[in-house]
């Protein structure tokens, strides 16, 4: 196999029990908008406002994966990463590892309100 897209992840999905507290929290960590859309479907969503071209998410109403399963993600933050890391606590959710060094950055470990598993990254 020799398939090597310019991104592996189109686009991904977070499910959350409460769209509005989940959109304010999201908006407050990281610093970016989220725009709710009622056209994408039938049930409305708050997707992550992004530069074109490239690639994004959106919140959802749903049932989260329960604590330890399911799939993480990893969100660019505003600013630096330990400024991130107390912007999770002040809203809402939980630091999880700290700061983790990569050769392009560094990221650390964080559950959001409904404990759902996310990467906070900030780059070099």
């Amino acid at each position: 196999m020799t398939y090597k897209p310019n991104n592996c992840l189109i686009w991904a999905e977070i499910p959350v029990s409460d769209l509005t507290a989940a959109t304010t929290f999201y908006a407050g960590v990281t610093g970016m908008d989220l725009q709710l859309n009622t056209d994408m479907g039938p049930e409305p969503i708050a997707i992550f406002t992004y530069q074109e071209p490239g690639v994004s998410l959106h919140l959802f109403q749903g049932t989260p994966a329960p604590r330890g399963i399911g799939n993480r993600v990893h969100l660019n933050s505003e600013g630096k990463l330990e400024d991130t890391m107390g912007r999770v606590e002040k809203a809402g959710g939980k630091v999880m590892s700290p700061a983790i060094e990569l050769p392009d950055g560094r990221f650390f470990y964080a559950e959001d309100p409904d404990g759902n598993s996310i990467g906070f990254f900030e780059p070099k």
